[in-house]
């Protein structure tokens, strides 16, 4: 369970789809009074910051439209941005742990925004452009 303290165009297509699909996890334990991930740190960095919590699903969501990418779930509005929670680990960190595990990541990150997958990643993964 993560979500990333790193702008979403940096983020591969795998990555950003997985952060949105725990942002809405994320949501429905806190706002549902759920018991699974209650306590995860990352749950707990949002419990009181639903409305940046929402902003940030704003901002994955632009980001898979951007992408070209089907986005059919939203959250509840919520009016009230209370500041960007405290990251439970460095971002210098999770930099690091994105350049590590994850080459289109990487890619991105050293560019500074989402670059298509190269052919020969796609290739090397067996995926498709």
């Amino acid at each position: 369970m993560r979500i990333w303290d790193i702008p979403v165009n940096q983020l591969c297509n795998k990555h950003l789809v997985a952060e949105h699909h725990e942002t809405h996890c994320i949501y429905s334990v806190i706002t549902n009074g759920l018991k699974g991930f209650s306590h995860h740190p990352e749950t707990e960095r949002w419990r009181n910051k639903l409305g940046s919590l929402h902003l940030r699903h704003d901002q994955q969501a632009l980001e898979i439209y951007r992408r070209g990418m089907r986005h059919h779930s939203g959250l509840p509005y919520i009016f009230h941005f209370s500041g960007w929670p405290k990251p439970w680990q460095s971002v210098e960190e999770q930099v690091r742990l994105l350049r590590e595990r994850c080459q289109q990541c990487r890619r991105n990150l050293e560019s500074g925004g989402y670059l298509k997958p190269s052919p020969e990643l796609l290739k090397e993964k067996g995926e498709r452009l």
